[in-house]
């Protein structure tokens, strides 16, 4: 019986080298004649140990890691297939502690399975959310969603329960289920993660939101930048689909639903969902104004969920163990799960889902690790390039959407980049002044010519360039951005400007001043 030995073709894993350790694998075990079946799984999340290479031995798979091509002859002198001592030995995977102290329901099968393999993600309960789904009414799936109290994984926030219900009462001779994929925000991962780890779930998700709002037609939009989780997620709509999963049949059920996936140019504000539905009508990538909502009016005028990857992802274990196991996880009105992405200067880089409501500080010091460099943290950015700064004074923030709002932050899609006592704030400010102009669709005047005026007056500033006035009318800029643009992308752009300038104002110091004390 062939030793199964797990690999990630996730692309994280690939870049760090999974690919040439995948192969040099299957060389070194041909001139060992050992009996081997290598198999391309998804990554657990743990970055810094990539390419992990996994054994199923007897008492469970076992890891090693980070491994590189240099690793392989030690590995098998050691007999790692039969799971041997050796310096990269982490113990049984299930046990490392990054991995074992997360509560993970949205991920609860990627890196476990093999993503293309339907008969794996049965045997993990896939599948098993949707076939309950089936024997419900469509406002029985609503309530079921509503009940758990899930939100909007792609940062507003806004209850899923609630938009499936506008859809599902809206008029409408078609209605569609559009997924967003188009995560451009930094140090963010976790819908590429699942796409490529895990596609069925997303493809369960979709179907079931389909059911509960009578929509019969999916896409999944993404960006031109994710080849392999494009591949992958085609791949794996072509297996569901043969295996009457998908199509006018849905398991045998005479419920039509089929779904596909289209590619973006890689705008960042195409991550916006009027955009985004602009960009799939083969038109610009333009915001629209609201209303109409795209509930109401969305891709091609009919009515339509846009929903992000991980919310989809999170309703087959909704409809699988029920809302009320759901809703048991998180705090206040934020409950369920985030999968937490973690980067930038950090120890321990990688994904780790667990209930909303530690603080942001144990996210950083005790699960991150720290920094890379050893240094002291000194700010982290949460929710992307939009999302603020948060100082070491409000590490006791708890990871809630309330909370995070009260302290003007925001969790949008759940980005944490973190970095040390070297950055400097001031030039975090105009990059994202800077980024908001180069990303603008153009569409309104506060974001298309406040965001260029914004970079201009963080180079006065720099400059020394009479500084009390910078500051105020880069204050004023922010306020009529924030409040005057037409979506986020302009509106959420005070969020690091303001944070950076009110938690560390020692960094708006004019430079030329320094240089002319020194």
């Amino acid at each position: 019986m062939s030793i199964k030995v797990y690999v990630p073709l996730d692309s994280g894993a690939v870049a760090l080298g999974a690919n040439e350790v995948a192969a040099a694998i299957v060389q070194k075990a041909d001139k060992a004649g050992a009996d081997i079946q290598v198999v391309r799984n998804g990554s657990f999340g743990m970055y810094w140990l990539e390419p992990m290479v996994e054994v199923e031995t007897p008492r469970g798979r076992v890891a090693y890691g980070p491994v590189s091509t240099d690793d392989i002859d030690a590995l098998f002198e050691a007999d790692f297939l039969a799971g041997g001592a050796h310096k990269l030995f982490l113990g049984r995977t299930q046990d490392i502690p990054f991995l074992k102290s997360q509560s993970r329901l949205t991920f609860q099968r990627c890196g476990i399975i093999d993503p293309l393999s339907l008969d794996d993600y049965r045997a993990q309960d896939g599948l098993t959310g949707l076939e309950n789904a089936l024997k419900m009414s469509g406002a029985d799936i609503v309530k079921a969603v509503t009940d758990s109290g899930l939100r909007g994984r792609g940062g507003a926030g806004f209850p899923t329960g609630i938009k499936w219900n506008t859809v599902r009462e809206a008029d409408g001779d078609q209605k569609y289920i559009v997924c967003n994929a188009d995560e451009g925000d930094s140090g963010t991962f976790a819908d590429r993660m699942i796409m490529e780890g895990e596609p069925f779930v997303l493809i369960e998700g979709m179907i079931i939101a389909g059911l509960a709002t009578g929509a019969t037609k999916g896409y999944v939009y993404t960006r031109s930048e994710y080849p392999d989780a494009i591949r992958i997620m085609n791949e794996a709509i072509e297996v569901a689909r043969s295996a009457g999963v998908l199509g006018n049949n849905v398991l045998g059920s005479g419920k039509v639903f089929d779904m596909e996936v289209r590619m973006g140019a890689g705008a960042y504000v195409c991550g916006e969902e009027t955009s985004l539905l602009n960009s799939m009508e083969g038109k610009r990538g333009v915001v629209r104004a609201k209303p109409p909502l795209p509930a109401l009016q969305g891709f091609l005028g009919r009515p339509t969920v846009v929903n992000n990857v991980i919310s989809l992802c999170s309703v087959p274990v909704i409809l699988e163990k029920g809302p009320e196991y759901y809703r048991d996880f998180g705090m206040g009105r934020s409950r369920g799960t985030i999968p937490i992405q973690i980067a930038g200067n950090v120890k321990h880089g990688g994904l780790y889902e667990v209930g909303f409501g530690m603080t942001l500080g144990e996210i950083v010091e005790q699960i991150g690790g720290g920094t890379a460099s050893g240094r002291p943290v000194k700010a982290v950015q949460v929710g992307g390039p939009l999302g603020a700064y948060f100082p070491r004074e409000l590490f006791d923030t708890p990871f809630d959407y309330e909370e995070f709002a009260k302290r003007d932050g925001l969790i949008g899609h759940a980005g944490v980049v973190v970095f040390d006592d070297t950055v400097d704030m001031m030039k975090q400010a105009r990059f994202a002044m800077e980024f908001c102009a180069i990303e603008s669709c153009g569409k309104c005047t506060p974001c298309r010519i406040g965001s260029i005026r914004g970079t201009e007056v963080v180079d006065k500033l720099e400059r020394g360039e009479d500084p009390e006035l910078q500051v105020d009318l880069l204050r004023d800029l922010c306020e009529t951005m924030k409040f005057g643009s037409l979506c986020a992308l302009g509106g959420f752009t005070p969020y690091p400007v303001l944070s950076a300038l009110n938690h560390f104002p020692d960094d708006f110091k004019p430079r030329a001043l320094d240089i002319a004390a020194e």
